[in-house]
């Protein structure tokens, strides 16, 4: 069994979507000052890296984080190497998912080139690989970029799409180096009462 991080690190220098509340750690209280222990506080957007997306985040009637069923971040799990496409279509990865009825799928773009600078252009998913993952009772999606809609974007087609397919979204993580392939996806989400979102320490294990 070999095990796989795929999360973004969360640093001083970790890139967040322009105007969102960038990544912060200190120390609160050291040790020097307590006598026992050094205690830090955090301060972040929950879409911050590798994170997931509640349907709340983009519909003020969807779901909460901590009403997302939690089975559907661990499982079977297929990365689909898709580089070099900037809009995924259904002919694109149709041969493979008709092999992966029910798993979580993965798609590798490469896109995200340089992790210390927020992209400024991303490829998207057409709304056909949507119907497509509906048809194959995809739980849920990730990609190796901030958002699966254009970075621009107001009205979200594709994040509506997946909710109405009842299809959860992994964002942000990081697939260099990872082979197109089967794996077993663990992504647990905080539990975060009433939240939008969730950062992830997101694995991929390949079973040898």
């Amino acid at each position: 069994m070999k095990m796989y991080d795929i999360s973004r690190s969360l640093g001083e220098n970790t890139p967040t979507w322009p105007g969102d509340t960038p990544f912060h750690y200190q120390v609160n209280w050291s040790k020097q000052h307590t006598g026992s222990v050094n205690v830090g506080s955090i301060k972040m957007s929950v879409h911050t890296a590798t994170h997931v997306d509640a349907p709340f985040h983009f519909d003020d009637r969807g779901k909460r984080l901590n009403e997302l069923d939690l089975s559907i971040f661990k499982g079977p799990a297929v990365v689909v190497d898709v580089r070099g496409h900037q809009k995924i279509e259904r002919i694109h990865v149709e041969e493979v998912l008709n092999l992966h009825h029910s798993k979580r799928i993965i798609f590798r773009t490469d896109a995200w080139e340089d992790e210390g600078v927020f992209p400024e252009n991303i490829p998207t998913l057409s709304l056909e690989v949507v119907e497509l993952l509906r048809e194959m009772n995809t739980p849920l999606i990730g990609v190796d970029l901030p958002s699966v809609d254009v970075l621009d974007s107001k009205d979200l087609p594709v994040h509506h799409a997946l909710h109405q397919a009842n299809i959860c979204i992994l964002e942000g993580i990081d697939l260099r180096g990872i082979n197109e392939g089967e794996y077993e996806l663990i992504a647990l989400p905080l539990h975060l009462k009433g939240a939008d979102g969730s950062p992830v320490r997101a694995i991929l294990i390949e079973k040898m």
